[in-house]
Formats: C-alpha cells, sequence, structure tokens
C-alpha cells in the first residue's frame, strides 16, 4: 500500500505550494528552503516526481509541467529557467546574441543553445531540447544587466558594426513604449562607441516628424 504523506510533512507542504503555482513554473530545492532541511527538500521532491506532480529537469531543476492538446507535455520556457536560477543563487544575468535580438523582436530565430553573461558562476544547463549557458563576466559588461539597455547593448552586438539598419531602429521604436525608449539615454557610456548613435535614436523622444515617418512607412 503506497505510504501516505502527513498533512504537516515536507512533502504535503511542498505538494500544496507546487500545485498552488502555474504549470510551466520551475522550482530548485532551494525554493522550498523554509519548509525544511536539504535533505527533506530533496527525498519530497524525488516522491513528487514519482506521483508525476513535478519533472525532474536537470541535477537541483524541476518544474510543474504544461500540458498542451495538440503537443502534449511541453518544455518550460527559457525565460522561467534563467528566473528559477537566477533568484535561487541570487545572481543576475545578461541575455547575448540571437537570443537578446529575439527577445526585442529583431530576430525570428529561437536559439537551441542561449548564452546568457552573469555575475554568478560559469554553468551550463541541459533543458529539453535547449542549452543554456551561464558565462561569468566583468561588472563592466553586467552594469546594464535587467535594464533595456543592456538587452539592446548585447543584441546590436550580434549584428555587428555597419548591420544595424534603419528598419532594425524602427521596428524597435514601434514595439517599445516611449517611457521604456527614454530610459536607454542614461547608458550610452557602457555602450561601445559605433554603437552610441543608434542607441540614441531608439531613445529619441516621438514627435510629429516621427509620426509622419512611421505613418509612410
Amino acid at each position: 500500500m503506497p505510504r501516505t504523506a502527513s498533512p504537516d510533512s515536507v512533502e504535503t507542504q511542498l505538494a500544496r505550494r507546487i500545485q498552488r503555482s502555474a504549470p510551466g513554473t520551475v522550482f530548485t530545492p532551494d525554493t522550498f528552503a523554509a519548509l525544511g532541511s536539504r535533505a527533506a527538500v530533496d527525498k519530497a521532491l524525488q516522491r513528487l516526481v514519482a506521483r508525476g506532480l513535478v519533472r525532474r529537469l536537470s541535477r537541483g531543476l524541476y518544474d510543474k509541467p504544461r500540458q498542451d492538446e495538440l503537443f502534449g507535455t511541453l518544455w518550460p520556457s527559457v525565460e522561467a529557467v534563467i528566473k528559477a536560477v537566477a533568484g535561487t543563487h541570487r545572481i543576475r544575468t545578461q541575455p547575448t546574441g540571437v537570443y537578446a535580438a529575439n527577445l526585442l523582436g529583431l530576430s525570428e530565430q529561437v536559439p537551441a543553445k542561449v548564452v546568457l553573461l552573469t555575475d554568478g558562476v560559469s554553468r551550463t544547463l541541459k533543458v529539453g531540447p535547449s542549452r543554456i549557458s551561464l558565462r561569468r563576466t566583468t561588472p563592466r559588461q553586467m552594469a546594464a544587466a535587467g535594464r533595456l539597455s543592456g538587452l539592446l547593448i548585447q543584441a546590436f552586438k550580434s549584428f555587428g558594426a555597419g548591420r544595424i539598419t534603419p528598419a532594425h531602429i524602427r521596428r524597435l521604436r514601434e514595439r517599445i513604449p516611449q517611457a521604456e525608449r527614454a530610459t536607454v539615454a542614461k547608458d550610452l557610456a557602457l555602450a561601445p562607441a559605433w554603437m552610441r548613435p543608434l542607441l540614441a535614436e531608439v531613445a529619441r523622444p516621438d514627435g510629429p516628424d516621427a509620426a509622419k515617418k512611421q505613418g509612410a512607412a
């Protein structure tokens, strides 16, 4: 006969929290540190994996699986994995390359290998078809982490000097609210010299002339 967990056990408390969470949520054992010792949490997670309530993604990484009528059980989003890892280890992350461009709508390509800069320890996570690589970098490279300017700087670097077109700038100005774009001007000094005029153009306030250009596009 299957063992029944008591109402106050770590397993029961952990199961209640997971049941209240949204499908696709990613957890680490440290997410539940307040419920008991690490050993007790690890054991409870093992039992919940066996019950099918959670899925083990990799060492120390779990999720509440999302279900889709057409595709069945889905893998968690890269964003959900990064949020869980960053929250557990109290680190900052900065998307780079094609991933940064994709988040901004500048590229439709979804990379199988996602690279992020971090102020934490370098590590690589394999989650389903995705590889998420965290690479420790300098404080200067992380100065704009978590802000729109950091995402723009890394996305523009992936394109390279001379390959950012007026169409790219227009797309960013159309997609991102003016109030958000305006914050980029404060971080111009953190960008390479060739990039600063481009970022300044993204940050430029909307006006009658800009509205006319957008209407004619």
